[in-house]
């Protein structure tokens, strides 16, 4: 499992320059906050879904050109219209407040994080592989769920449904097809029972296999006699939805 450890410079515009050649220029320094404003959620600070489209199309680029995978997180609370309805909006902007910090402080530096909607969360994780994908969903919805929000003496169990897709060599999709093939994940792990993470299962990867690799898989496992019974096993090591 390998991690790749750089982090990228946000997609922003090159710094203005001042008129009149000044260090220190208010009008310059205007124009930055403006621009930070243009792209980021103000309840949350998380970037906002339009710095998400743009992100999620420049990682995609660099998928097909690198064919390094990029992994995209769905994130929705579980029965935030509830808490809305029991204890105002007040209280649930403190959940969505707490849930982008849980999500900046479970994830790495180089992902980006976005509030797409709502009560919905997208986390872009570039050059990152399926194992490590899965490790960061895992944990974000585990911490998620550990944080409960202490309010007037009442504590609010929050949890969370993910959903895990992933743009590799095998699936080289758009980013509309990432997007869809995530939130199908998400609703998956909202009809299984909620506060779980849902990603596609390994087996539909194989479809990639060349046919030499099934060859030498054929051969490292025994030959015709037992492929049906290790093609079971295999396939019973992975699930669709992880109970968190």
């Amino acid at each position: 499992m390998n991690q790749h450890t750089t982090i990228r410079t946000p997609i922003t515009a090159s710094r203005p320059q001042c008129p009149v050649g000044e260090t220190q220029c208010p009008i310059v320094e205007e124009v930055v906050q403006l621009r930070q404003q243009v792209i980021t959620d103000p309840l949350t600070g998380l970037f906002n879904v339009r710095y998400f489209r743009t992100a999620l199309a420049q990682e995609l680029e660099r998928t097909e050109r690198t064919l390094l995978p990029t992994a995209l997180i769905m994130l929705d609370l579980d029965h935030f219209k509830q808490v809305n309805d029991t204890w105002g909006h007040e209280v649930g902007n403190l959940v969505l407040q707490q849930t982008a910090r849980l999500i900046r402080d479970s994830t790495r530096k180089l992902d980006i994080h976005c509030r797409y909607g709502g009560e919905e969360f997208a986390i872009i994780l570039p050059s990152t592989e399926r194992p490590l994908a899965i490790q960061v969903a895992r944990r974000l919805c585990e911490n998620i769920a550990n944080t409960p929000l202490q309010c007037d003496g009442h504590t609010l169990n929050i949890t969370a449904s993910l959903g895990l897709a992933l743009c590799d060599a095998s699936h080289p999709w758009p980013a509309d097809r990432l997007l869809n093939e995530a939130d199908k994940l998400l609703y998956q792990a909202k009809h299984s029972g909620r506060n779980q993470v849902c990603y596609p299962p390994l087996a539909e990867n194989l479809s990639a296999v060349t046919s030499a690799e099934k060859d030498l898989l054929h051969d490292l496992f025994g030959g015709a006699d037992h492929a049906d019974d290790d093609s079971e096993d295999f396939a019973g090591e992975e699930f669709f939805s992880e109970e968190e």
